[in-house]
């Protein structure tokens, strides 16, 4: 039997009888291993023959009683959506067998970021999502006990600690230039401006659905760039988040020289003197933080290369990212309003991947996970300890060939919001993305 078959077969045993799928794969002197019972046990919270899964890593995908997990199913298919595709929003009782009640359906949702489904902040009984209607991208508020469903006038991406607003940006801009993360344009053919000045990132207030453009395109195209310029680039906006005050958020701007992702390549051979200007993966990515009514606009990092990010309290950004006066991509604490930095998780965390931290841990502990590693294309699932810089491998998940690209399955892992189980997608059980849960109360 091959090694990557083996591991695929031992995690299907390993969720099915209540086993840690962690126990298949070796583990290195920083990672900690406890008694055979004090292994982490990996359960699914979904089956069957749809694909369920949560989307991106920063949301509340339980709610504050940790009874209930939000899911979304979509039939089995390999391919960008289109507006005809229908995803259904439901409530899983994870006392109750994991038993699935529709809430929803949604037809503006991405591979990788689902609808934005998610839990308003603050709230027992309040859920988010978005979805379009006759006027265009919008967000529906659904609440589970009176089965009362609200519309507001614009899709929301990120949504305020108290849930009292959330900011949004045009859903099919982010679509056309960067595929998986906005939502299916409902026009056949469409001409972009660079850098508008007229459309950009809008705040909305959750009660009343009033809104306001912050900022624009044109004002972030314009804001001076040592590294070099990128005035005269197609521009966009992906991964905004609030910190914990709601006072400040920090977002990316993306750019390119040329409209098309196909062109990227042919330009960068015309066009030599773009690069090492800090194109990665064919795009120009600025972090830049603002307060929330769009002031006080600053460049956080302008080294090309930012990803994934979490705050840690209100000043403080824990990314994957190249230090502007540095060369080497890793995972550092950057100071809001400073260009100071300090590496994390030095010769550990040494991958890319969706970082957030353990909830009620003081900051201390990180969860994370990885891409696929190696031929067997293995997602590590992990806790970090960053006192005493300590890894605890979680398990190991095997991701067939045909989840590539747009359509990929990160396991983009989050916690219940008392900081006691870790939720995940994955597809290490075959051609099919699914939920699962990992308790990881007895190793913090």
């Amino acid at each position: 039997m091959k090694r990557r078959t083996f591991i695929r077969d031992t995690s299907l045993a390993a969720a099915t009888l209540g086993l840690g799928a962690a126990s298949s794969c070796g583990r290195t002197p920083q990672e900690q291993k406890g008694p055979a019972s004090q292994e982490p046990v990996v359960k699914a919270i979904t089956t069957g023959e749809k694909q369920h899964w949560f989307g991106y890593y920063d949301k509340w995908q339980i709610d504050a009683s940790g009874r209930y997990a939000l899911g979304a199913e979509v039939d089995t298919f390999f391919r960008s959506p289109e507006p005809s595709d229908v995803l259904r929003v439901g409530l899983i009782d994870l006392e109750n067998g994991n038993s699935w009640k529709e809430i929803g359906t949604s037809t503006s949702w991405g591979w990788q970021q689902g609808c934005m489904l998610q839990w308003i902040p603050g709230s027992d009984r309040e859920v988010i999502w978005n979805d379009y209607d006759k006027t265009g991208f919008v967000s529906k508020i659904y609440n589970i006990e009176s089965g009362e469903t609200r519309t507001l006038p614009r899709a929301i991406y990120t949504l305020s600690p108290d849930g009292a607003f959330g900011l949004c940006v045009d859903f099919d801009r982010l679509q056309f230039f960067r595929p998986g993360y906005g939502y299916p344009a409902r026009t056949s053919a469409m001409t972009w401006d660079k850098a508008p000045a007229d459309t950009g990132i809008y705040k909305m207030d959750l009660a009343s659905g009033d809104s306001k453009m912050i900022i624009s395109y044109a004002q972030i195209a314009a804001l001076p760039r040592p590294q070099g310029s990128v005035a005269d680039n197609y521009h966009w906006f992906n991964h905004l988040l609030i910190n914990p005050s709601g006072t400040r958020f920090i977002f990316l701007n993306r750019s390119r020289p040329v409209a098309s992702y196909d062109d990227m390549t042919t330009y960068l051979k015309e066009h030599p003197e773009w690069k090492g200007k800090g194109f990665s993966g064919h795009y120009v990515t600025r972090a830049i933080t603002a307060n929330t009514d769009g002031s006080d606009l600053y460049p956080l990092n302008d080294s090309g290369q930012f990803s994934h990010f979490i705050w840690k309290r209100n000043e403080t950004i824990c990314a994957w990212a190249v230090p502007d006066d540095g060369d080497q991509a890793a995972f550092y604490d950057f100071q809001d309003h400073s260009k100071a930095y300090a590496q994390v998780g030095t010769g550990i965390m040494t991958r890319n991947g969706h970082n957030t931290y353990v909830p009620n841990t003081n900051y201390e502990w990180i969860l994370n996970d990885t891409y696929p590693v190696g031929e067997e294309r293995l997602q590590e699932l992990y806790l970090f300890h960053i006192p005493s810089n300590r890894k605890v491998t979680l398990g190991k998940f095997h991701e067939p060939e045909i989840f590539k690209g747009e359509w990929r399955c990160d396991l983009h892992p989050r916690c219940d919001q008392q900081g006691k189980r870790v939720f995940f997608d994955s597809t290490h059980l075959g051609n099919k993305r699914q939920m699962y849960m990992v308790d990881i109360t007895h190793l913090l």
